[in-house]
């Protein structure tokens, strides 16, 4: 699955850049994760990362956005051809 950020996101930034692929962004009033980007860190690091530094907690799995470790590691090394 991919993430999303709640509405308690205190817009502190530091999730943004643990994001190791580009995935978090500043939205309208809080930050926002890019489903097609979020691998929840799979083929980076064995947790996500954004919720490993999030100080309120706020980050959880997106019920809408439903996958599999198997779809999230094809996601990983699309985004990362992609990339190169």
């Amino acid at each position: 699955m991919a993430l999303r950020i709640l509405e308690t996101c205190i817009n502190c930034d530091v999730c943004a850049p643990a994001c190791p692929n580009g995935a978090i962004s500043q939205g309208e009033t809080i930050y926002e994760i890019a489903p097609p980007k979020c691998t929840e860190c799979i083929g980076h690091f064995d947790e996500p990362q954004c919720m490993v530094v999030c100080p309120v907690e706020c980050i959880e799995l997106d019920p809408s956005h439903p996958e599999s470790k198997t779809e999230l590691q094809l996601k990983f090394e699309t985004l990362q051809r992609e990339m190169a």
